[in-house]
C-alpha cells in the first residue's frame, strides 16, 4: 500500500503566482537561480500532474494579494510584508498576482484563504478546509522553501498532520535560504524525499 494513500493525503501548492514562477514576474529573476539548481520546474511538471492522477486533492496556499491600502495603521509590519507592497508583488488585479497557468489551481481543487506573512494556516481556512477533506498528510511544494513553506509546514506539524517536503521542488531567494530550509528541516519534517522518491510512493493513479 502507498505511504501516500489518496483518501488522506493532500499536495499544497505553496504561493504559485506568476511573480514567482513566470519570466517577467517581480520575483522570478532571483528565485530562478536557486529553482534551477534543484530543477525546481522540470520537477514541478512531473509532480503535479502525477499526484493529480494519483487522484489526491490539490490544495493552494496562497500568498496575500498586495493592495494599496495594505497594512494601513498597522502596528507591526515585518521587512518582507513591507518589501512586498513596496514591489507590488502579487498585486491583486494584475498579471503577477494571478495565478501560475500550469501550476496553479484546477477545477476541483481547494482555494486555500490568502495568508499575510509567511504560515498559511494564521489567520485562514486551511486547516478546517483539511480536515473537512479528511487529509491527514501533506506534501509541501513552491515558494519560499524557508519562508511559507517552512512556516505553513512548521504549523502543520504541530497540528497533528504528517509532513512531507519534496526538497527539489521548492526554492529560495537566494543560496543561503535553501541551506536554512534543509537544516530546519530535521526538526519538524516527518519526511524529505526527491519529485522521483514521491513519484515512486503516490498511488497507482486513477483510470479514466
Amino acid at each position: 500500500m502507498s505511504l501516500y494513500e489518496r483518501e488522506a493525503t493532500a499536495l499544497l501548492i505553496v504561493d504559485p503566482y506568476n511573480d514567482f514562477m513566470s519570466e517577467g514576474g517581480k520575483l522570478y529573476d532571483i528565485t530562478k537561480p536557486q529553482a534551477d539548481s534543484v530543477g525546481f520546474y522540470e520537477n514541478m511538471r512531473k509532480l503535479v500532474p502525477a499526484v493529480r492522477s494519483s487522484g489526491i486533492q490539490v490544495f493552494i496556499v496562497p500568498h496575500h494579494r498586495t493592495r494599496p491600502d495594505d497594512f494601513a495603521n498597522w502596528a507591526a509590519i515585518n521587512p518582507t510584508q513591507a518589501e512586498t507592497k513596496r514591489k507590488e508583488g502579487f498585486a491583486d488585479g494584475q498579471w503577477g498576482g494571478a495565478f501560475h497557468p500550469e501550476f496553479g489551481p484546477r477545477p476541483g481543487d481547494v482555494i486555500a484563504l490568502e495568508h499575510w506573512a509567511q504560515n498559511g494556516f494564521a489567520n485562514t481556512d486551511l486547516d478546517a478546509q483539511l480536515k473537512q477533506h479528511g487529509v491527514k498528510k501533506l506534501i509541501f511544494v513552491g515558494f519560499i522553501a524557508n519562508s511559507c513553506v517552512e512556516a505553513t509546514a512548521r504549523m502543520g506539524m504541530e497540528l497533528g498532520y504528517h509532513v512531507t517536503l519534496i526538497n527539489d521542488a521548492t526554492a529560495a531567494f537566494n543560496p543561503e535560504g535553501m541551506v536554512a530550509a534543509r537544516v530546519n528541516a530535521k526538526l519538524y519534517a516527518h519526511s524529505e524525499l526527491t519529485t522521483e522518491e514521491l513519484l515512486a510512493a503516490l498511488p497507482i493513479p486513477i483510470k479514466g
